[in-house]
Parts: structure tokens; C-alpha cells; sequence
């Protein structure tokens, strides 16, 4: 593969990378640099890629103002049995980007011409800085400063990170004045930030059997809870044949994750509206604020194209890996859901996923994959029940409601829904056991049983 206006090839790391970032962010689709790689595409490797990799995070955020912290990625690959780095670098919202040596001028800024980055003329830097964006989650003061952080240091401490005191302004959650950011705010264990996931009895809005409101604390924490409930959501069984007995997702958890995270970090907070995750008995339906970001077509945005509304949040959601890289997402859910599922406006994206189609239960009844939303009420009280159990975790719980919605579900089905492995899985099936909620009956064949009524 040859240079493109989206690919750069340099064989080692050399002075020159700055230049090359800056071009890409300052380029409405961004790019990708391959350190490693000479310009005909031959592959070098790299001595000390890890090494390199340390260099490259320092100097670009060092080096390029404004901060470009959460619209690059560092890849390490393996190419001809070689290492070499892969650098993603997203279009940038807050254009123009210039070495902070050289300020806004035309020896610090620079934009993707063909396969080379070159100087930006001065006319074309005093427009892009009349247009920068200046309404964003980093810019307003946070309503209220007597914030506090120790879910997300929780957070980053399970990650393999520890947050020093300086956190908040590495991390970009001060204004310029010093003061505590709508990032901040968002992130910080106690806010005004409601996350409400509604369900319906029937295909329309018209009976809601079921409200659960997350939020009020930090972001982070919020998307996990809304992970986990939708996670719980999206398993039902179908009798296939009298001799076995499938496991079938309502929606693809992969897919379906990436929606619900996406949701998140993409949508527009200025005007402090969430996002909204509604399931129906065909369907269920993802609603975020702010449509496609300036300068980004619908065309790009399916091929994944990233320009991040908040770059904050991204850096935080790629640290504590809920994000796996700059423009994975999209691609990810298309590889299982049509573009039709979008739908834009001008203030709103929605995403719509069907649910699977109905299939034969044994005896010849035809059942939707998603009747089991009939019982959504008996369903509703069973959680209800689950969840004022005080002896239990947050854990626990997920996995009891699982076991509820279907007894026969496996150790691995369990592990599936909750993304975490199947020793886990099997601590916590252990203590429910020993507890006295749940007994094996039949093997491994067999169901289980649950006692909700124990004491």
C-alpha cells in the first residue's frame, strides 16, 4: 500500500512527526502514520517499539497546542514478523493545531496536501481560528465546584493506573481559569446527570413497564450500570428441537455494546441532554444529543472516520478500555447491522436495532425471540426482588437475574452476557450456591433452581 492523503509511512521515528499529526488533525478526515515502514510500504520494524511508543505519547502531548490528548491512538503491530506502531490520528474539533513553538503562524501549522503535509497559509489559519469551536464540555464552567473523584480514581487504579494530585488538569478538566469543567462535572461521583432506560410492553411508547434511572454519579459508572442492565436484556431462550435447547441474543452483544458506549462518548452535553436507550418487543433504540459532528459526511462517518465531540471523555472511556481505538466503533456495529439502522438530524443520532426473528419451539408454537418481554411485569417484580437483596453485588445480582430470565442458561452464556470470564463466572455461581439462592438440578444438562424466598 502506497501513501495516501490518509496514510503516512516514516521508516524510523524521526523529528518530523509532529508536523505529520498536525497535518492530520487539522485534516477533515485525519489519518494514520505507520512508524517503521519506508515510503515504498517495505517494513523495517522498530528496535524498541515500546520505547518508541513512550516517546511518541510525550512529545505529542507536549509539543502540539491545543491539547491533541484524546484524538490520537498508539497501535503496536506486527507486520513481515516486525514491530512497528500504528498512530490514528482523528480530525481534530478545535482546528487550527500548530507546534507550540511556533505558535498560529505559518511555520507552526500545518494541513494534509495529497500525501504531504505542508505549511498552512496564514488566511486559511485566521478562518479556522474564527471558526473554532468554543462551546464544548472542556470550555463551560461546571454549575457547581465541590467536586469529587474517587469512583474514577477506582476506576483508573483497576486499569493499572494511579491519578496523582495534578489528575484534573492532566486530564483536561479544568478551564483555563482553573476552575472544574462539564467534563469534571460528568465524571465527577456526584452530579444532576439522569440516564434513563425504559422499557415498553408492546412495539410503541404507549405502556411502560419498566423505568430504570442510572446517572447522578460518574460517567463512567453510568455507562457500566447501562451496559450490564441492557447486557441482561439480551438473552432469551428457544426451544429448537425436544433434544436441544439454544441460546439466543436479542441483539449482538458486540455490536450492542459499542452502540450503548458510543452513545456516550459521542454525545452533545452543552445543553445537558443524555442519552436515551428504550427497548420495545421488536426492537430497541439508542438516542444520543448532537447529530454528525461539522465537517463530517455520512459517508465518512460509516467508514469511521472519527472526529470526537469530547475528546475528554474519549481519553478517559480509551484508558479504562471501554473504547478500543479511534473510529473502531462504527465499523464494529455495521459489520452486523445495516446503515439503515441510523437514523440523523440535526440535534439527534438514533440507532435502531431489530430484534432476531422468531423461531419454532418444540410442539410447533411459534414464539418471537422477544416474548419473553410479555412477562416484562412478573420479569420487572423478580429484579425488583434481586436487587433488594443486600447481602448480594452489584455482580451477583446481574448473574441471579440471568439465571431467572433463563435456568438453563451455561457458565459461559453467563460469561458472554457480562464480558468477563468464565472463572469469575464461577466464583460467583460458588457463593450464590453456598448462599443458598441457586441449586443445580440434573447436571450438566440440567437447570437451575432458584430460591428468592430462602429466609
Amino acid at each position: 500500500m502506497t501513501e495516501t492523503n490518509r496514510i503516512e509511512y516514516k521508516r524510523e521515528l524521526t523529528d518530523g512527526l509532529e508536523k505529520e499529526v498536525i497535518a492530520f488533525l487539522n485534516y477533515r478526515e485525519g489519518g494514520v502514520l505507520y512508524i517503521g515502514v519506508d515510503k515504498e510500504g517495505n517494513t523495517y520494524g522498530l528496535a524498541d517499539a515500546d520505547s518508541d511508543q513512550l516517546k511518541i505519547k510525550d512529545r505529542l502531548k507536549n509539543n502540539i497546542r491545543p491539547s491533541a490528548l484524546g484524538l490520537f491512538d498508539i497501535v503496536s503491530e506486527e507486520r513481515d514478523r516486525k514491530n512497528i506502531l500504528k498512530i490514528i490520528v482523528a480530525s481534530g474539533p478545535e482546528k487550527p493545531y500548530h507546534l507550540k513553538k511556533y505558535g498560529m503562524s505559518e511555520k507552526g501549522c500545518f494541513i494534509r496536501l495529497g500525501s504531504a503535509a505542508e505549511p498552512m497559509p496564514q488566511k486559511m489559519i485566521d478562518e479556522l481560528f474564527a471558526k473554532r469551536t468554543r462551546n464544548s464540555i472542556s470550555k463551560i464552567k461546571a454549575g457547581r465546584q465541590d467536586l469529587s473523584f474517587s469512583q474514577l480514581k477506582i476506576y483508573y487504579e483497576e486499569a493499572g493506573y494511579t491519578l496523582g494530585t495534578a489528575f484534573a488538569k492532566n486530564m483536561e478538566l479544568l478551564t483555563e481559569d482553573g476552575a472544574f469543567n462539564y467534563a469534571g462535572y460528568l465524571l465527577a461521583d456526584k452530579n444532576n446527570t439522569s440516564i434513563k432506560v425504559a422499557k415498553y410492553s408492546g412495539k410503541t411508547r404507549t405502556d411502560l413497564i419498566e423505568s430504570n434511572e442510572y446517572g447522578h454519579e460518574c460517567l463512567v459508572k453510568a455507562t457500566k450500570q447501562v451496559i450490564d442492565k441492557i447486557a441482561v436484556e439480551n438473552r432469551t431462550a428457544t426451544k429448537i428441537t425436544a433434544k436441544e435447547r439454544q441460546q439466543v441474543n436479542l441483539w449482538h452483544p458486540i455490536a450492542l455494546r459499542e452502540a450503548i458506549i458510543n452513545a456516550f462518548v459521542h454525545n452533545d452535553y452543552t445543553n445537558e441532554i443524555t442519552p436515551k436507550f428504550e427497548i420495545f418487543t421488536d426492537r430497541i433504540e439508542i438516542t444520543s444529543a448532537g447529530g454528525l459532528p461539522e465537517g463530517l459526511s455520512k459517508q465518512e462517518f460509516f467508514e469511521g472516520f472519527s472526529v470526537p465531540r469530547n475528546k475528554e471523555l474519549m481519553r478517559i472511556f480509551k484508558d479504562l478500555e471501554l473504547v478500543e481505538q479511534l473510529g473502531s466503533g462504527i465499523p464494529r456495529i455495521l459489520e452486523h447491522y445495516g446503515k439503515e439502522s441510523f437514523s440523523f438530524s440535526d440535534n439527534f443520532l438514533r440507532m435502531t436495532f431489530m430484534a432476531k426473528e422468531t423461531a419454532l419451539e418444540e410442539g410447533g408454537q411459534i414464539s418471537s425471540v422477544m416474548g419473553g418481554l410479555k412477562g416484562g411485569q412478573i420479569g420487572g417484580q423478580i429484579e425488583k426482588t434481586i436487587d433488594a437483596i443486600s447481602e448480594l453485588t452489584l455482580r451477583q445480582k446481574q448473574v441471579l437475574k440471568l439465571i431467572a430470565k433463563d435456568n438453563r442458561i451455561s457458565r459461559s452464556g453467563i460469561a458472554e452476557v457480562l464480558h468477563i470470564n468464565e472463572s469469575a463466572i464461577q466464583k460467583h455461581l460458588n457463593n450464590l450456591k453456598d448462599a443458598g439462592y441457586i441449586e443445580r438440578q440434573g447436571g450438566t444438562r440440567g437447570y437451575w433452581e432458584i430460591n428468592l424466598d430462602k429466609n
